[in-house]
């Protein structure tokens, strides 16, 4: 997901949450407090997430390295053949 993606959700998201508050509690004080802390909450799940995919690529790429390893040898061993 690039991050242009991300950004119109995020603030698209906290908006409607931020209508919502508002219309519950009918205070504009409660409304910001609310919707800063649903930022907060957002954010530290995008941060997790990029965390987990970053990770995770580097083991990816060796696996699919080890993988795609004995199939290219095979291949060039065909084409050698010819």
């Amino acid at each position: 997901m690039s991050f242009v993606l991300f950004l119109r959700g995020f603030i698209g998201a906290l908006a409607v949450f931020a209508v919502v508050t508002y219309v519950a509690t009918q205070s504009l004080l409660t409304t910001l407090i609310d919707t800063a802390v649903c930022a907060v909450i957002i954010q530290v799940g995008y941060f997790l997430a990029v965390l987990v995919m970053v990770r995770r690529s580097p083991q990816q790429s060796k696996a699919e390295a080890r993988r795609q390893e004995p199939a290219t040898a095979a291949k060039k061993d065909r084409q050698a053949a010819r």
